[in-house]
């Protein structure tokens, strides 16, 4: 662990590096610049795009300077603004670096496309996914009263679930990310920052594309976008498209989803009209279909921690984090001879063929976005959104991987195994979020209104779907509705683990304003207050029906209703100066909250309360090279209070087995400090180079266990130390064509998977590569791309989730539990990236 003196080193040795840039002399190192430079690809510096949906025209460079890289445009602040100019820690992906890096969904950039910016898919399904970034990780935000730490939005609309987050991207235009709490402009849920993708609206003129693609896996891809011409006022834009790959591991059993696959479909429609003068309006329809099946889960050892029956002492590596046993019982059970152990490589097919459907996710929504420039001095918007989410997972993507394990002799329900884990859940919310912004002699302002109001629900259930024989030499698969223990995986047979229902409203008010002092000196502050009302009740917990359960039987659970309310302030101020007119620097302090809530995988519905965030940053924006170059740093420390931690187990019953997962508030601050650093260079005309940088170093302090009196250590999750990334871009003219070639390489240190385990998954290094011939004139003004792309070129083997709880003693089964049972133990199981993947792929734009 980096201790606080070489922290400390780090930190200072980013402040200088900042100063030192921001120095006139740094500034005025810029050597005459040469002509035509390629687009940038990636980072903070993309192609120039709209500044918002409702732009028709793109960014550019300076006309009067065609030389260097381009302007980019962000709204950040709600405003369009220079990105250099703008004083947040900003990345950008253009909508030409997530073609050249072939991203079809979020998920693609979980390879390090951001080095901040960490993605990572629920092991039970792709279309769920975690999202982080500086150390702002929710473990498992799929719990219906659980908010993520990251805030999501599509053209301004916030997704309130991380489920249907995978689904396709429609004709994005950029992808913002925002660094840091922004929890003034944003709001709750925006501790670590903003992920905001804004797409292309209409723009009332005839145009559009058209994309088809192969890949291996039996993939393919198809896109459709249609620009039609405004008539009676009205522009309308059409957008369509299909993702497709088979499983990369096969299933042996017959007729069953074999694992790490997708079928996505999805289509958009957005109307604009134009009803006065000064007013634009867009009216918008999406529809999204995603059906997948997880990654497998492979055991990648047996018994890593020797655990042997009698005293712990004995055996100090086989110890379950937050409890102090006296004595380990049972035994460790041999392993069926059918059953691989594999934990160098990614397998390619699944050692026990096992059920499987695939889980489908179903979104969609409705949104109105109204811009009114009502004077000079002040705009008026109003954002109105209607969304549903549905999603239905099917995971058995552990087979005997996971608990419970089986031991020759076995008779009945104990010959059962391979987790089913089944899940329904619904999602609707409703969001109302009005505007003002403008300028009034040396101020600019933001103020705004907001409002949301969510509905969800969910039920789960985890029946065995297969058996053993008594001496482990066949496998049956046990009958879909009564199978296990008289229950199944079918709807309507199922021993529901849990069920519950939430409901949520968030009012906020909140304003910035940023004072111009001089033409350098730019004085910014704001604040936002929240109000969030949140209720809920669980259905069902352990099969026993909470609607219908006995006084008696809910005080045995500890049960009681969420109902809660929590309200806060977060304030932010900002100092900017303008060193030059190519050096930007800043200091910001930012302040934001996540709401609190309870968990739906505990029998009492155990509450926590809400985690607040300050944070405290400098940055350098520099410009030099005569806009050939761009270095943007940032350093910032953040002081995290009250830390949402999770401790999971998995128990076994008569028909199954469910997951208990608790979630408490750690005592004390946690820790977050970093440094970033993004550089974009263009040496010669037509090449790009990128590269991208991210140190994050986090420290919950240990929690008391009160029902062991036990200190446990906790840890931020699918966050890495160090994390980097480079790219190269380059176009060669070829006569009136372009030959166009892209590489980027991506690195992350090790990381922990689980709140409350030291266990770490692999570090990983992944190269994404493409070639295309572009601008190939075909049918007069029609432009051809024909292009050949690779994900994971090297095809790396990593393992990207570890989970090491089935290697260990299991939960205690009461707060005086003085010994521990390794009857269930059998080894770390996890599962290995995507495999190497590479297609050919065809786009038109006409």
């Amino acid at each position: 662990m980096l201790n606080s003196a070489s922290l400390r080193l780090r930190l200072l040795a980013g402040a200088a590096l900042t100063v030192a840039i921001a120095s006139p002399a740094f500034a005025a190192a810029t050597p005459t610049a040469a002509k035509d430079p390629a687009p940038t690809a990636v980072s903070t510096d993309p192609a120039p795009a709209p500044a918002d949906p409702t732009t028709a025209e793109p960014a550019s460079a300076d006309p009067a300077d065609p030389t260097g890289l381009g302007e980019i445009v962000v709204t950040a602040t709600k405003r369009e603004t220079n990105l250099q100019k703008t004083p947040i820690a900003i990345n950008v992906l253009s909508s030409q670096a997530l073609t050249d890096r072939h991203v079809q969904s979020l998920y693609d950039l979980a390879d390090g496309a951001v080095p901040s910016l960490r993605v990572a898919t629920f092991e039970a399904r792709q279309s769920a996914l975690t999202i982080g970034i500086r150390g702002i990780v929710p473990l498992d935000a799929n719990q219906p009263a659980r908010e993520q730490g990251v805030g999501i939005y599509i053209d301004g609309v916030y997704l309130g679930r991380q489920h249907g987050l995978n689904a396709a991207l429609f004709d994005v235009d950029r992808i913002e990310v925002l660094k840091g709490p922004q929890g003034t402009l944003f709001g709750r849920n925006t501790e670590g920052g903003a992920l905001s993708i804004v797409t292309k609206g209409p723009t009332g003129k005839w145009g559009g594309s058209a994309t088809a693609g192969i890949a291996n896996y039996g993939g393919y891809n198809g896109a459709l976008r249609l620009d039609l011409p405004e008539v009676y006022g009205v522009s309308l834009k059409l957008d369509g498209v299909v993702q497709y790959q088979g499983a990369t591991t096969k299933n042996p059993l017959v007729g069953q989803t074999g694992f790490n696959y997708y079928d996505r479909r999805g289509f958009k429609a957005t109307a604009r009209i134009h009803p006065i003068a000064g007013m634009t309006a867009d009216f918008s329809y999406d529809n999204g279909y995603d059906s997948n099946s997880p990654f497998y889960s492979q055991l990648l050892n047996v018994n890593p921690n020797g655990c042997v029956a009698g005293a712990q002492s004995a055996t100090s590596a086989c110890t379950l984090p937050g409890t102090n046993y006296a004595t380990l019982t049972g035994a460790v059970k041999p392993l069926p001879s059918q059953v691989v152990v594999n934990g160098t490589s990614r397998m390619k097919v699944a050692d026990i063929g096992v059920p499987q459907q695939p889980s489908i996710d179903k979104t969609h929504g409705f949104t109105s976005n109204i811009r009114w420039e009502v004077a000079p001095e002040i705009e008026l918007r109003s954002i109105t959104a209607w969304r549903g989410v549905s999603a239905t997972q099917y995971d058995n993507s552990g087979g005997y991987h996971r608990v419970p394990v089986v031991a020759a002799g076995c008779t009945g329900t104990a010959c059962n195994f391979s987790r089913y884990s089944l899940a329904d859940l619904y999602q609707h919310q409703f969001s109302q979020e009005f505007q003002a912004v403008g300028t009034v002699g040396q101020v600019d302002y933001v103020a705004g209104l907001y409002y949301f109001n969510e509905h969800i629900g969910d039920d789960a259930a985890t029946p065995n779907s297969l058996a053993f024989n008594p001496t482990l030499s066949t496998i049956s698969v046990l009958d879909p509705c009564t199978g296990s223990g008289g229950f199944g995986s079918q709807p309507g047979c199922r021993s529901i683990d849990r069920a519950s229902e939430v409901w949520s409203k968030s009012y906020a008010a909140y304003g910035q304003v940023t004072w111009n002092a001089t033409d350098r000196v730019h004085l910014t502050a704001g604040g936002r207050y929240t109000r969030d009302e949140k209720q809920g009740v669980l259905h069902y917990s352990r099969n026993l029906n909470y609607d219908t359960a006995t006084t008696a039987q809910l005080t045995a659970a500890g049960y009681a209703p969420l109902d809660a309310t929590w309200n806060r302030f977060n304030p932010m101020a900002t100092l900017a100066y303008d060193a030059s007119d190519a050096v930007h620097v800043y200091a910001k302090y930012a302040t934001g909250y996540r709401a609190g809530g309870a968990s739906s995988r505990t029998a009492n519905y155990q509450t926590f309360n809400p985690e607040d965030v300050k944070s405290y940053e400098i940055g350098a924006k520099t410009d030099f090279w005569n806009h050939r170059a761009r270095l943007n740093l940032a350093g910032y420390i953040m002081d995290r209070k009250n830390s949402q931690v999770d401790i999971s187990s998995i128990q076994t019953t008569a028909t199954g087995s469910f997951n208990n997962l608790v979630t408490i508030n750690a005592p004390g601050i946690t820790k977050i400090r970093g440094i970033e650093a993004d550089l974009t260079v263009q040496p010669v005309n037509g090449l790009t180079l990128t590269a991208g940088y991210a140190y994050t170093y986090t420290k919950i302090p240990p929690v008391l266990i009160a029902s062991t009196g036990v200190y446990q250590n906790f840890y931020i999750v699918f966050t890495p130390r160090n994390a980097a990334n480079g790219s190269i871009d380059y176009t060669m003219p070829v006569g009136d064509m372009d030959v166009k070639f892209h590489l980027d390489g991506n690195y992350s240190q090790a990381t922990q998977t689980f709140d409350q385990f030291a266990t770490k998954n692999d570090p990983a290094f992944i190269a994404n590569a493409r070639i295309a011939l572009a601008n190939i004139q075909v049918g007069g003004s029609n432009a051809l791309t024909i292009s050949a792309w690779t994900r994971n070129l090297f095809n790396k083997q990593y393992v990207f989730r570890r989970d090491p709880s089935n290697s260990l003693p299991g939960a205690p089964t009461s707060s005086t539990a003085t010994s521990g049972s390794i009857a269930n133990v059998l080894g770390d199981y996890g599962n290995f990236n995507a495999p190497r993947t590479y297609g050919m792929e065809a786009s038109v734009k006409f």
